[in-house]
């Protein structure tokens, strides 16, 4: 009798053990997540030279930033060593000119300490959900972008009312029940991981965390459901905010995660 493997314990082991197969598990887990990440490419401001991508998974949408800003310089993060590993081999196989601009961070959010004022651009796809309170981190991300720099987030928020999550919830496992989908098994298994990982915070709350941090012009420019993209702008150079206002007139502090 084979004996059943014990439940990962974390969300980055969760993940790290499907690292093989998360190209395709993860378009029969997340509906229109083809869309999802075409929305927030078209989203991206161009001319970055310095770019921080939080959880690069296997390395998908990786390719796909590098081919948006070929010159650029490149942080990928991700707390799943298996998922650095992938994104590391693909990126230098599609891109082996351009590794020297490659740095890989397998860390998790929490514990990511960026230099300040080091990045104009932070992208992130169906990652920070896994961070339980984003406060520090959006603190972490306002220090590190340098003055008008942008943070372009894809992921899953929470209804801004228990009806409404639990419309967004019930909407979502429909599709994993969808033909083609996941199996009942694989259906008990994210049930779990989402159960034990994950935390979908409503995009009011995420707005006031990000304004609390020193952002500016946050929005959220597509939704559907659970999921949605928001965008946020750290203010021009000389641009007080209330939260600089706490921290005084220049942004000089080097927050970490």
């Amino acid at each position: 009798m084979v004996k059943a493997q014990p439940f990962p314990h974390t969300a980055q082991a969760y993940w790290g053990s499907k690292a093989a197969e998360y190209d395709a598990f993860i378009r029969r887990v997340v509906p229109r997540y083809d869309e999802i990440t075409t929305r927030l490419l078209e989203c991206l401001p161009r001319s970055r030279s310095r770019i921080v991508e939080l959880g690069c998974g296997t390395g998908s949408l990786s390719v796909r930033l590098v081919e948006l800003a070929p010159d650029a310089s490149f942080t990928f993060v991700d707390a799943a060593p298996e998922m650095i590993e992938t994104a590391r081999l693909r990126l230098a196989d599609r891109f082996p000119n351009a590794t020297s601009r490659f740095r890989f961070l397998p860390l998790r959010f929490e514990d990511l300490a960026l230099e300040p004022n080091g990045c104009e651009l932070v992208v992130s796809s169906l990652s920070l959900h896994h961070v339980a309170d984003p406060t520090l981190l959006y603190r972490g991300l306002y220090a590190c972008l340098a003055p008008e720099g942008s943070l372009c987030v894809a992921d899953g928020y929470g209804g801004e009312s228990t009806a409404i999550h639990a419309l967004h919830l019930d909407r979502w496992q429909a599709f994993w029940r969808e033909p083609g989908n996941l199996t009942s098994e694989e259906i008990d298994q994210v049930r779990q991981h989402v159960a034990q990982h994950d935390h979908y915070m409503p995009l009011g709350a995420h707005f006031r965390a990000l304004e609390n941090a020193g952002f500016c012009e946050c929005d959220c420019i597509w939704r559907d459901g659970l999921f949605a993209i928001i965008t946020a702008s750290a203010p021009r150079s000389g641009v007080s905010t209330d939260r600089e206002g706490e921290r005084g007139e220049h942004r000089t502090d080097t927050h970490g995660f």
